[in-house]
């Protein structure tokens, strides 16, 4: 048996539920082993009252999963209309104590960027820096959050398409050793719809950090494992 977390749209107040499960685990690497521990992990989270789930990633066996995931979720530059996804803009983006950022990084795939050097060898991650705007690091998944909810919300028929799922899986996601997770920012997004605040969040970066800063700092100090890992 494994433990994994589904992460289930706040329906009342802007935030996530994160609800961890017990389920059969199928080792190996291959993909028809992740969607086998998919569907486990599923069945699991409909026996306790969460159904439909969407896992979003590579692995998912649904379409949308995979064009929800940040490393195919992409946006187009203003500038030079460029299609950057989601995860390189992400990895692009950090700032550290001796180098950063790496805006050439926003031209490599997001599995290139995933595992560029740099951004392991340069220091303690002290910020991101986005197109020249400076984001901090705390709250700690702030500004991965602002980033994969912009982005989605420019599809307009994939974001319309998560507001029918009940909640949201991420197989590969282990928040002993990540902070940030695609499930959960697709999570906040449509609880975002649901509590018709999302353009508000949406007005600046300023105003998405004030509305959800109550729901990070609640979220913070029931997990102290996550604060270390910054």
């Amino acid at each position: 048996m494994a433990k994994r977390f589904i992460y289930v749209p706040d329906l009342h107040n802007p935030g996530v539920k994160e609800v961890a499960l017990e389920f059969q685990w199928y080792p190996g690497f291959a993909i028809s082993q992740k969607q086998k521990s998919i569907i486990s992990l599923h069945n699991a989270a409909e026996e306790a009252g969460y159904h439909p789930i969407l896992e979003i990633s590579s692995k998912s066996e649904d379409e949308l999963g995979v064009k929800a995931s940040a490393f195919n979720l992409s946006f187009f530059t203003k500038s030079s209309n460029r299609k950057v996804s989601v995860e390189s803009a992400f990895q692009g983006s950090k700032v550290f104590a001796y180098a950063g950022p790496f805006p050439d990084m926003y031209d490599m795939t997001a599995r290139q960027a995933k595992k560029e050097i740099r951004v392991r060898q340069n220091g303690t991650l002290t910020g991101f820096n986005f197109f020249g705007k400076d984001f901090p690091i705390r709250p700690r998944t702030f500004f991965y959050d602002w980033l994969y909810i912009n982005t989605l919300h420019k599809d307009e028929e994939l974001s319309t398409s998560m507001c029918r799922f009940a909640g949201f899986s991420d197989i590969e996601f282990n928040p002993d050793k990540s902070v940030n997770c695609q499930a959960f920012s697709a999570a906040l997004y449509v609880s975002l719809v649901r509590c018709d605040a999302l353009e508000q969040a949406l007005e600046s970066e300023r105003s998405f950090k004030e509305l959800l800063t109550p729901f990070y700092e609640r979220r913070e100090r029931s997990n102290p494992l996550q604060r270390s890992l910054i």
